[in-house]
């Protein structure tokens, strides 16, 4: 294909500005909200337009429709690089300037050059970096790379949710936190957005969060590396420490969040929250039941594996394993709050009873939902690192690409499971996870859990759909090998998205105020007294949907 230059453009025309969710299959509905797309919209210099947002989850993008000098952003994780190669490549053939960010970009640079057309990559966060490299472009000069680093969280900048497709989203995005202070070794987000949470202001959270419920949003995921990211055990080793700034800057921390979440307490009542936090909360009943105030209903919660050689595998051994692990979990329900447990299976140390134990958990913990991934070696991991020396200089390849660069094979080629297990084969490894999504997900077992999620019929029914979307979305189109199989169940999740999409939708509440907050004070008085808290009662609760 030839290539045309940026410089010549259509005579008349203003560049268009696009941002590019890349993904190899298209649902016709969203369940989240792709944040980072309306964040560098907002980022985007008024000057230039409104960007056009495109969003690959929903539907495949055409990219005949770019044009000379156009200037097409493409933001990349390791699943959709592939893809987000496929597009940036068309569009430089097109003769639009193409630059990459994203985690994926961060950590390989030189790839989105190499094959993916890459005008520049932006690597780090986007927000300051974005609008200078729209700016090069249009000068006709970008540069190789652009490094965002990690800005403070006072700058983190809200969404151009005006800019929304009409209801096309299920829920919609709001970051409180970036960072984890964890070091789990299969996840890379502690390596790449660092250890130090960096929090955003109560303010500018509350404000952001009834810009989205003025326009209809009642259910909002904090999307939050870790919303819980001071636990008692960290106040407990600061304290001990004879100075004491670092306790002071976790109870400040912690201060903060039970602020922001007096200040969520404040809106619309049906208004439902979704988070990510650690396994330690479930410790914390003081910070359990401000959640609960807060319309916190649900998290999702890393149980990774449940077995203390499992737990040791991936650098997680502040979790629970066994009847502890049970108890643990059903803390979380005792205060409120729903879980949708994420385990790993593949772990080395790992065998063929591992599954059903991990079933039995899941379904005596009184999860409402649950995902099971297997285990995955993802760039910037500590696995991935082991995993791509243990290759040697020469790793098995398929089509020509080394199994240490599996995200670029072709979908239809790449295998479910890259590494070597001690004990069982890859396949058996697939099969086992698929009959664990099967049989947590059977009607007979989805309709037992509504008893405890919902009150009334018509919410279970809802509870029902919602699960079985929820496994054709993220276990028949990521585990199953056949591809009819795989379009079946895509093709299934379209059908069964635009009704369960009306299930979350609101009531736009264009006057509602945002909720004014006192400033944050640390808690130090109840610290004291919950720092030495062991121990939360069981029990149930319901919500209505």
């Amino acid at each position: 294909m030839s290539v045309v230059s940026p410089d010549r453009r259509n005579a008349g025309k203003a560049a268009t500005v696009y941002l590019v969710n890349p993904s190899h299959v298209s649902f016709g509905i969203g369940v989240i909200t792709p944040r980072w797309l309306y964040v560098l919209a907002s980022a985007t210099p008024r000057s230039y337009g409104d960007p056009t947002l495109i969003d690959e989850t929903l539907e495949p993008f055409d990219p005949s429709v770019i044009t000379a000098g156009d200037i097409v952003g493409i933001g990349i994780h390791t699943g959709n690089a592939l893809r987000g190669y496929e597009i940036g490549t068309a569009a430089r053939a097109a003769g639009a300037y193409v630059v990459y960010g994203g985690i994926h970009a961060t950590l390989y640079p030189d790839e989105a050059k190499n094959l993916g057309g890459a005008h520049a990559v932006v690597t780090g966060d986007g927000e300051n970096a974005w609008p200078q490299a729209i700016r090069d472009c249009t000068a006709g000069s970008p540069q190789e790379q652009y490094d965002g680093g990690r800005i403070e969280a006072e700058t983190f900048l809200p969404g151009r949710w005006d800019l929304l497709p009409e209801g096309r989203y299920m829920w919609a995005s709001v970051q409180t936190v970036r960072g984890c202070p964890k070091h789990c070794s299969f996840c890379s987000v502690w390596r790449t957005d660092g250890q130090k949470p960096r929090q955003r202001h109560v303010d500018m959270v509350l404000e952001e969060v009834v810009d989205l419920r003025r326009r209809g949003f009642r259910f909002i995921a904090l999307a939050d590396d870790n919303f819980y990211p001071v636990t008692l055990e960290d106040l407990r080793m600061a304290a001990r420490r004879q100075d004491p700034t670092q306790l002071e800057r976790l109870k400040a921390t912690r201060a903060e969040r039970f602020a922001l979440m007096e200040g969520l307490a404040q809106l619309p009542s049906d208004t439902v929250f979704f988070t990510q936090i650690t396994m330690e909360a479930a410790e914390d009943p003081e910070f359990l039941d401000a959640m609960r105030r807060a319309h916190i209903k649900g998290a999702l919660v890393g149980v990774e594996a449940v077995t203390p050689e499992g737990l040791k595998d991936v650098y997680k051994s502040f979790n629970e394993s066994g009847d502890a692990l049970v108890d643990r979990l059903a803390a979380f329900r005792s205060h409120g709050l729903h879980v949708l447990g994420s385990f790993i299976f593949g772990l080395p140390s790992d065998r063929a009873e591992t599954f059903d134990a991990t079933l039995s958990v899941a379904e005596r913990a009184g999860l409402t939902f649950a995902q099971f991934v297997m285990l995955t070696p993802f760039p910037g991991t500590l696995d991935f690192n082991s995993w791509e020396k243990s290759l040697g200089e020469e790793p098995a390849s398929v089509g020509g690409i080394p199994i240490s660069r599996h995200w670029l094979i072709p979908q239809s080629q790449r295998p479910k499971v890259y590494m070597e297990h001690p004990r069982m084969s890859g396949d058996e490894i697939r099969q086992r996870t698929q009959a664990v999504w099967d049989r947590f997900y059977s009607f007979p077992s989805i309709w037992k859990r509504s008893r405890g999620a919902v009150t009334s019929i018509k919410g279970r029914l809802a509870f029902l759909l919602i699960s079985k979307i929820y496994r054709q979305m993220y276990a028949n189109t990521g585990i199953a090998t056949d591809s009819a199989r795989v379009s079946r169940s895509a093709q299934w999740a379209r059908l069964m998205a635009i009704p369960c999409r009306r299930l979350f939708a609101g009531t736009p509440m264009p006057d509602l105020q945002v909720p004014r907050t006192a400033e944050p004070v640390p808690t130090t008085g109840r610290l004291l007294a919950v720092v030495g808290a062991n121990g939360v009662s069981l029990g149930g609760r319901s919500i209505e949907i």
